[in-house]
């Protein structure tokens, strides 16, 4: 009886290590998923990203997916329990992303205007009568989401910046709004005295509709910073991961690449780094603030 049982416990052992010694099939073998920031409306962002998912997919040689991060806030933690690949991180949550998850940076958008930064912009309506620091004391405020720094982080900066020690209560009242372009519209209609967001946003906007740029009052802006970053999980293959940079960085070659950033209102990619990120450390240390919490 007792070698029985013995033989099965040796046979259970045996099956559990044979089970651990299967390599994991990463999720990037059938589908490879890419994470979107809500930086605008999330229908348009899926839409502009969809000539993208075709042409890599192509590239790589699996599926391609993208998909929106619904808010900034739990970035990283919808990163890790939806079993993403990669995400395109926006200013803050790529420092953010590089500090708490096991992912490294690849590439970062250039801007039609050949800039590879954005600033953040704080704005009012023209005819708000509001121009100065202590104009904005006790009025509406709106921002994106108290996880990015061209949206929320550097307007806490500047308060502390310009000797405001009670960031919380400068404001009447403050909403996050999720979005850059959607805080943009909340100044815009009149339910926000004061906002803030990211400048590449706003200038995208002006061009659709230059009445915007007329309605609006820039009282201050961020330092530059570093713009849109793809990062990819440390652990996936290393051939897999350089095929994904290749296609992109090639991606201002040809006829077809050049239609796709015209798509994604970009002009190229370029590679991105860990130094990347030091600029953004140093405005969330002026903000006061601890990153991740």
């Amino acid at each position: 009886m007792m070698k029985k049982i013995f033989h099965i416990s040796l046979c259970a052992i045996l099956l559990v290590a044979t089970i651990l010694a299967v390599p994991r099939i990463s999720h990037a073998e059938d589908e490879f998923l890419i994470g979107l920031i809500p930086e605008e409306n999330i229908f348009k962002a899926i839409e502009k990203h969809r000539p993208l998912e075709a042409y890599l997919s192509t590239e790589l040689g699996v599926k391609v997916k993208f998909t929106i991060l619904s808010r900034y806030g739990d970035i990283v933690d919808r990163f890790t329990s939806r079993d993403m690949d990669g995400a395109f991180f926006g200013i803050y949550t790529s420092m953010l992303a590089a500090d708490k998850l096991n992912v490294e940076p690849v590439v970062r958008s250039v801007n039609l205007d050949g800039s590879t930064t954005a600033r953040g912009v704080l704005f009012v309506r023209k005819d708000s009568e509001i121009r100065t620091l202590k104009d904005m004391k006790g009025r509406r405020a709106s921002f994106v989401d108290k996880a990015t720094a061209a949206g929320y982080i550097f307007v806490m900066a500047y308060l502390k910046n310009h000797g405001v020690r009670d960031t919380e209560n400068f404001f009447s009242e403050y909403s996050f709004t999720g979005s850059h372009d959607s805080t943009v519209y909340a100044v815009l209609d009149g339910r926000a005295d004061v906002g803030a967001a990211k400048s590449r946003v706003l200038d995208r906007l002006i061009t659709k509709d230059p009445m915007i740029g007329e309605e609006l009052y820039i009282i201050a802006d961020s330092p530059f910073l570093p713009d849109n970053t793809l990062m990819i999980r440390k652990d996936l293959d290393p051939a897999l991961k350089q095929k994904l940079k290749d296609a992109l960085l090639k991606l201002d070659r040809t006829p077809e690449g050049l239609k796709i950033l015209e798509t994604l209102g970009i002009k190229r990619f370029i590679d991105a780094s860990d130094e990347d990120f030091s600029a953004v450390r140093s405005l969330t240390n002026e903000a006061g603030i601890t990153p991740g919490e």
